[in-house]
């Protein structure tokens, strides 16, 4: 919503919002123009033409319901981007993992080809300190989030589709529908426009054989991708590849963000900025550019040589990479994890992979469950997965987990806050206490 916002008030439009609580990015918008406003009130409504809303907005809020009264158009915050994008070639970023790095990468590869793209991603780019932004250059580039299934709206030019597996369980049943649903969204690609997708992965390749117009451009490993990396190198806090265009070699994918997950990231970005005739030269250096974006692998503090990150991942398949380039990481130094997983029904769904995956961790801290709109699920907790764990332990206070994990960290350590709601919050406590208790042991 706050990409929304930006846009919308770098176009001269009179922008004004409500939020539950204030927060830096209500500061941000308000800098920048926004009438903000902090709690919901009904007055909030009057004076407006249009209300666009999120879909953790319930119909019950009490703008909501005065906007109705005021027969005031109602539109989603998909359908407002839709709109947006509408007057661009738009170039959406859809799949279940990596949606906001890829749109990142692909943002600051268009931007090293002298392109000024317009974008909306849902993370902050690092290097700008901006999710979105409306650019000079006839490109957008749109994170398309396909949680449920709004990502209908958007009719892209072109799209990138990472991957594809079950999530989102409160809105897709079976990993059937979810296919579906990506079916039906690359069928919405423009027929002069491309699909590119990653043909390392099952779904996203199952998702490319289905009829669709657009002409498909396929990325990964595999020896078969039109654009295929290899010779691969993983540093600790980066990562190199070769990258073959349809077999002739066209330079070198240096990144400084880590994990091979990321050099696929960085190989879709490369493979639609080629299909879209842009050179090279000019994507590489904008992936070689690229800082990383917000709450993606972030290091927010590094104290005695204890690495404190802080990671959005919330599904299995997401904490796995995760971990895996902590591990690399943190070299000799443990990777402590504190995860907060997100809603009760993917926890529910997901808990021997929860328990399989965080294991990777030398141990994991595991909060209470963050249940962004659901209601409770009689019977399910956090403490579900940490006992189907072997270093695993459940702690649902927030002050004494993170008192744990500063009493025992080390020099060579990794503190990683890992999950989708408000986990990552504690990074700066942690930080904090970290600093306290050196300086205390130092006197």
């Amino acid at each position: 919503m706050s990409g929304l916002a930006r846009i919308s008030l770098s176009l001269g439009l009179q922008v004004s919002g409500s939020d539950s609580k204030d927060s830096s990015v209500l500061l941000a918008l308000k800098a920048l123009g926004a009438d903000v406003l902090v709690g919901h009130q009904a007055s909030h409504v009057d004076g407006c033409d249009v209300v666009i809303y999120s879909n953790a907005i319930a119909p019950t809020n009490p703008e909501m319901q005065r906007a109705s009264e005021l027969k005031l158009p109602l539109i989603t915050r998909a359908q407002a981007l839709a709109v947006l994008m509408s007057t661009s070639k738009s170039l959406a970023v859809a799949g279940t993992h990596g949606k906001t790095t890829t749109s990142s990468m692909l943002t600051v590869a268009l931007q090293g080809c002298g392109v000024d793209p317009s974008f909306a991603i849902g993370g902050t780019l690092t290097a700008s300190g901006s999710n979105a932004h409306r650019g000079t250059g006839e490109f957008f580039v749109a994170e398309a989030d396909e949680s449920d299934g709004s990502f209908m709206e958007y009719k892209p030019f072109a799209a990138i589709v990472t991957n594809v597996e079950h999530d989102h369980v409160d809105f897709f049943e079976t990993e059937q529908a979810v296919m579906d649903i990506f079916n039906d969204f690359a069928r919405s690609i423009d027929p002069s426009g491309y699909l590119v997708y990653c043909r390392d992965d099952k779904g996203a390749t199952a998702i490319a054989s289905e009829e669709s117009a657009a002409t498909k451009v396929s990325y990964g490993v595999d020896p078969d991708s039109d654009l295929l990396i290899d010779q691969i190198k993983l540093l600790p806090m980066g990562s190199q590849a070769r990258a073959l265009w349809k077999g002739r070699a066209v330079g070198t994918i240096e990144l400084h963000v880590p994990g091979h997950h990321n050099l696929l990231n960085a190989a879709a970005a490369l493979a639609m900025g080629l299909s879209l005739g842009l050179p090279s030269a000019g994507l590489l250096e904008g992936l070689a550019s690229f800082q990383g974006a917000g709450r993606r692998f972030e290091l927010k503090a590094s104290v005695a040589g204890i690495r404190v990150i802080d990671d959005y991942g919330h599904h299995p398949t997401e904490i796995d990479v995760t971990l895996t380039a902590a591990r690399r990481y943190a070299g000799d130094g443990r990777v402590l994890v504190l995860f907060q997983p997100h809603r009760y029904s993917r926890t529910q769904a997901f808990l021997e992979q929860f328990a399989t995956t965080l294991d990777l961790a030398d141990l994991a801290i595991v909060l209470e469950i963050y249940p962004a709109s659901e209601k409770p699920i009689p019977g399910v907790s956090a403490s579900l997965i940490t006992e189907r764990m072997k270093r695993g332990r459940f702690i649902p206070n927030f002050l004494e987990a993170s008192e744990e994990l500063i009493a025992m960290a080390k020099p060579g350590d990794v503190i990683l806050t890992l999950g989708a709601g408000d986990v990552n919050s504690l990074a700066p406590i942690i930080a904090h206490g970290l600093e306290r208790r050196f300086a205390e042991e130092n006197r």
